[in-house]
C-alpha cells in the first residue's frame, strides 16, 4: 500500500456505513482515506490504515482551555497594535480593546486572542516590554469581566509569562515555538495549552519568495516535529493545537492546497485551528481589495474547513461567522 500520510475523506449524515469511523471523536466520519507519500497517492479503506495513524485520526480530542473540541469554536482576534494589517490602531487604547472584547464575547466568540505584535507581511520586530505593555493590561481587564478564555498571541517567553500572570489560558505562537527557547518550558511549567503554527520565514521576509518541495507534506512534517519537541519539553499532545499557518510564507496556490487537504492534519492527533480571516488571498480571489470587505470570503473558507473537521476558526468578524456557523449546522 502507498502512503505514509493519510487524509480522511470526510463525510457526515445519518446514513453511516458500518465500517465508518469517527473523525477526531466528533460527529463527522470517514470510510476511506487518501494514502499519500511524496510520489504517489491512492484511496484506501479505513481497514488498510495502520493502527497508529488510525488512532490519531479517530480519537476524541480533549477540551482546550475548557472548550470542547467536538463542535466548532470561534476565536475572536483582538489586535492591540498600531500596525496590524486589518484593524491596526483601532484597539490600541486599552478601553477600546476592552469594549471590543465585550462585543466579541456577546457576538459568539468562545475564545479571545490578544496580540501585541503585528505578524502581517513586512511587519517589524516589537520589543518584549512594548508587547507586554500592550497586552497584559487588556488580558487582565478582560478576565476580570468576561467568562471567556483568553489566549496570548506571542513568540516571546517574557510576554507570555506576563500574559499568563494576567489570566491568559492559552499561548498561541506563530513561530511554532522556534523563536524563543524559553517559551515551551514556560508553558509546560504553567500547565497551559498551546497552539503551534507553521510559518516559513519571519513576518518581515516570509512573503518574499516562499518555496516548498510539497507544501502539504512539508507543513505536516514541520508540525509533527514541533509536536514531538513540545512533548519532550513537557507539554502533552492533548494540550497542543495545530495551525497550518495560511498566508505565513505561502503563495495563493500554497494556501489553496492546504485548504483543500486540511483534513490531513487530523493525523497529528491534535485539534486544528484555521486562521484565514481577511487575508490577502481572500481579497485576491474574492476581488475585495479592502480588508473590511473580506468577511464573506473568510466565512466561506471557514465553513469549508469545518466540513473537514477543523475545530477552531480564528476570525475578525465574530458576529457574522457565528451566524454562519449556526445556519451551517442547522442545514446539515
Amino acid at each position: 500500500m502507498t502512503g505514509s500520510y493519510f487524509r480522511p475523506v470526510v463525510l457526515h449524515g445519518p446514513a453511516r456505513p458500518a465500517q465508518a469511523v469517527p473523525l477526531a471523536g466528533g460527529p463527522l466520519w470517514f470510510t476511506h482515506a487518501e494514502a499519500l507519500d511524496r510520489g504517489r497517492a491512492e484511496v484506501v479503506p479505513v481497514s488498510d490504515i495502520p493502527a497508529g495513524p488510525l488512532a490519531r485520526l479517530t480519537s476524541a480530542r480533549e477540551p482546550v482551555a475548557g472548550l470542547p473540541m467536538d463542535r466548532p469554536q470561534i476565536m475572536g482576534i483582538l489586535n492591540v497594535t498600531p500596525d496590524s494589517f486589518s484593524d491596526g490602531g483601532r484597539y490600541a487604547d486599552p478601553s477600546d480593546a476592552l469594549a471590543r472584547g465585550r462585543d466579541m464575547a456577546a457576538a459568539g466568540a468562545t475564545l479571545i486572542d490578544i496580540g501585541g505584535e503585528s505578524t502581517r507581511p513586512g511587519a517589524e520586530f516589537v520589543p518584549a516590554d512594548t508587547e507586554t505593555a500592550r497586552t497584559a493590561p487588556v488580558i487582565a481587564a478582560l478576565r476580570s469581566e468576561l467568562d471567556r478564555p483568553v489566549s496570548i498571541d506571542t513568540r516571546k517567553a517574557d510576554v507570555a509569562e506576563a500574559a499568563l500572570d494576567a489570566g491568559a489560558t492559552l499561548v498561541n505562537d506563530v513561530a511554532g515555538f522556534t523563536f524563543d527557547a524559553g517559551l515551551a518550558p514556560l508553558c509546560a511549567a504553567r500547565g497551559v495549552p498551546v497552539c503551534v503554527m507553521h510559518a516559513q520565514g519571519d513576518p518581515e521576509t516570509m512573503q518574499d519568495a516562499p518555496h516548498y518541495d510539497n507544501v502539504l507534506l512539508d507543513v505536516y512534517d514541520f508540525l509533527d516535529a514541533r509536536i514531538t519537541a513540545l512533548e519532550a519539553a513537557g507539554i502533552p499532545r492533548r494540550a497542543i493545537v495545530t495551525d497550518p499557518g495560511i498566508g505565513f510564507g505561502k503563495t495563493v496556490e500554497h494556501n489553496l492546497t492546504l485548504l483543500r487537504n486540511i483534513a490531513l492534519f487530523h493525523g497529528l492527533g491534535c485539534p486544528i485551528l484555521l486562521g484565514v480571516s481577511r487575508k490577502r488571498f481572500i481579497g485576491t480571489i474574492g476581488e475585495a481589495p479592502r480588508t473590511d470587505d473580506r468577511a464573506p470570503g473568510s466565512i466561506a473558507v471557514g465553513l469549508a474547513a469545518l466540513a473537514q473537521g477543523v475545530q477552531i476558526l480564528r476570525v475578525h468578524d465574530v458576529a457574522e461567522t457565528a451566524q454562519a456557523v449556526r445556519l451551517w449546522q442547522a442545514a446539515r
